[in-house]
C-alpha cells in the first residue's frame, strides 16, 4: 500500500511532463510531412495554373508560372463565358447544399437525438440498418434511385439531387453516438421535473450541447453535396440545373468534340473558385468541428 501511495506522485509527475514535453518521433514526422506534401501539391498546381493563359497552360511546366499573369482575365472569362452560366451553376450548387445538406443535418440531429435518448421496440434493428447503410456507397444506389425517380417524373429537376442528399446514414450515426455521450440523462430528467415539455427540453437544453456535433455533421454533409458528381450526372440533362462539378466537366469535355472550344484555363480557374467556399467554411468552423470529432475520446 505504501509503495502504491509513493508511486502516485511520480506517475502524476510523469504524466504532467508527457503533456508539457510531447514525445517526438522522426518516422511519424517524416510520414506526416509526406502526407502534407501529397495534399498540398495538387492545390499548388491548381493555384499556379489558374494564373496561366490557354497557351501558357499547354507550353509551360505544370508546377511553375507561365510568361504572363492571367488570373484576373481568367476569372472574368469564367464568369462571362457562355452567357455567364458559371454563376447559374454556382447558384444551383448553393441551392443543393443549403436545402440538401441543411435538411440532412436537421434530420440527422433529430434522429440521432431520438435514438440516443429514447427507447422503443426494434431499436437494435434500426442500429443494424444504419450501420449497414453507412457501408453502402452512394454510387451503388445511384442507378436504382434514377429508375425510381424516372417513374415518379422527378428526373431532370432539382428534386432529383436534393431528395437523395437529405439522407445521411453517417450523419445519423455520428449524431447518435455524440448525443449519447454529450447529453446527461439526469439533465433531461431535471428539465422534466421543472415542467419542461419534450420539445422545450430538446431545443433549449439539449440542442446547445449538440452544437459541436451539429457543425461536424453539417460540414461533412456540405462537402459531400458540394462535391457530388455522379448523382447529378445521371439525374440531370438540362445544363441550367447542373451543379459546378458537372458543369465544369462539360466544359472540359468540349475539347473532345469536333469544333468545340478548348478552355482548359477556364476549367482550372473555375475549379479554383469552386473550392474557395469550402476552404472558407472549414476555416470559420474548424473550432467547432474539431471539438466535435474529439468529443468522447477522453473518458474521466
Amino acid at each position: 500500500m505504501a509503495t502504491t501511495t509513493a508511486l502516485r506522485p511520480k506517475q502524476r509527475e510523469r504524466a504532467a511532463n508527457s503533456f508539457a514535453k510531447p514525445r517526438r518521433s522522426p518516422l511519424l514526422t517524416a510520414l506526416t510531412g509526406l502526407i502534407l506534401l501529397y495534399s498540398l501539391v495538387p492545390l499548388a498546381w491548381l493555384v499556379i495554373n489558374a494564373t496561366k493563359s490557354q497557351e501558357d497552360l499547354l507550353s509551360s511546366f505544370g508546377l511553375w508560372f507561365g510568361d504572363g499573369f492571367s488570373l484576373f482575365s481568367n476569372i472574368k472569362d469564367t464568369f462571362t463565358y457562355n452567357d455567364g452560366i458559371f454563376l447559374r451553376w454556382f447558384a444551383n450548387t448553393l441551392l443543393y447544399v443549403v436545402v440538401g445538406a441543411g435538411g440532412a443535418t436537421i434530420l440527422a440531429v433529430m434522429g440521432g437525438y431520438a435514438l440516443a435518448k429514447f427507447g422503443f421496440p426494434g431499436k437494435k434493428a434500426v442500429f443494424a440498418v444504419v450501420l449497414g447503410a453507412v457501408a453502402v456507397p452512394g454510387t451503388a444506389l445511384a442507378v436504382p434511385t434514377f429508375l425510381m425517380f424516372s417513374k415518379m417524373g422527378l428526373t431532370d429537376t432539382p428534386w432529383a439531387v436534393i431528395i437523395p442528399s437529405l439522407i445521411s446514414p453517417f450523419g445519423l450515426y455520428l449524431m447518435w453516438t455524440f448525443a449519447t455521450d454529450a447529453i446527461p440523462t439526469e439533465l433531461m430528467e431535471a428539465a422534466k421535473v421543472d415542467g419542461a415539455s419534450e420539445l422545450r427540453t430538446f431545443f433549449q437544453v439539449c440542442l446547445p450541447m449538440l452544437a459541436p456535433g451539429i457543425v461536424t455533421v453539417l460540414l461533412f454533409s456540405m462537402v459531400a453535396t458540394w462535391n457530388n458528381y455522379f448523382l447529378p450526372l445521371i439525374m440531370l440533362k438540362d445544363p441550367d440545373w447542373y451543379p459546378l462539378t458537372v458543369g465544369l466537366n462539360s466544359w472540359s469535355q468540349q475539347a473532345l468534340t469536333a469544333g468545340g472550344d478548348v478552355i482548359f484555363n477556364l476549367v482550372i480557374t473555375g475549379s479554383l473558385l469552386t473550392i474557395l467556399p469550402l476552404i472558407a467554411a472549414f476555416l470559420l468552423l474548424q473550432r467547432f468541428w474539431q471539438s466535435g470529432l474529439s468529443a468522447g475520446s477522453v473518458k474521466e
